[in-house]
C-alpha cells in the first residue's frame, strides 16, 4: 500500500504522503489509511486505487473498503461521537475506536477539525495501530494548514 502520487506538490505535502506512507509500513494489517477534512473531504489517502487513476491506470470504480469508504466512515464515526461528547458535556473527542468481527476503525483528531481514520484487520495490535497513529498526528498537526489542506485536496479531486 502506498500513498498516492506526490508528483508536482510542495515539499510539506509530499512530507504528509511520506509520514503516511511511513504508518502504513508500521502497522501490520492496515488495509486503508485516510486523512479528512473537518468538512469530510479525503486529503490523503493510502489508497492504491486513487493512485493508479491518478496515472490513468484504473477504472473509475473505488474497490468496496477503499480509502474514498473510509473518510466517509471517518466523518460519520467523528460526527457521532462529537454529539455524543457534547451530550455527555464531556469535552472534545481524542480518539476513537470501532472494533468488528473482521476489522477495526481507528479515528484520531489531528487539527481544526481534520482526522486520521486507518481501516486494519482484526488482528492487528491496538497498541501499535495508536502509537503510530499519534505519532503521525504529532508530526502532522502543525503543519496541516488551510493552504496545504487546500493543495491536498486539489491533488485528491484530480487523482479522482
Amino acid at each position: 500500500m502506498t500513498a498516492t502520487g506526490t508528483f508536482g506538490l510542495s515539499s510539506e505535502a509530499r512530507n504528509l504522503h511520506w509520514l503516511l506512507t511511513n504508518l502504513v509500513g508500521e502497522v501490520r494489517g492496515a488495509r486503508s489509511v485516510a486523512v479528512v477534512s473537518s468538512d469530510g473531504l479525503l486529503l490523503l489517502s493510502s489508497d492504491p486505487a486513487l493512485h493508479d487513476a491518478a496515472d490513468g491506470t484504473a477504472g473509475s470504480e473505488s474497490p468496496r473498503g477503499s480509502s474514498a469508504d473510509l473518510a466517509t466512515i471517518i466523518s460519520g464515526i467523528s460526527s457521532l461521537t462529537l454529539g455524543a461528547a457534547e451530550l455527555m458535556d464531556t469535552g472534545g473527542v481524542k480518539h476513537t475506536m470501532v472494533a468488528m468481527a473482521e476489522g477495526t476503525v481507528f479515528v484520531m483528531s489531528i487539527s481544526d477539525g481534520s482526522l486520521l481514520g486507518l481501516h486494519a484487520g482484526a488482528d492487528c495490535d491496538m497498541h501499535v495501530v495508536a502509537y503510530h497513529m499519534a505519532m503521525f498526528v504529532g508530526r502532522a498537526g502543525h503543519v496541516l494548514t488551510p493552504e496545504l489542506r487546500s493543495e491536498l485536496r486539489k491533488s485528491m479531486e484530480s487523482a479522482q
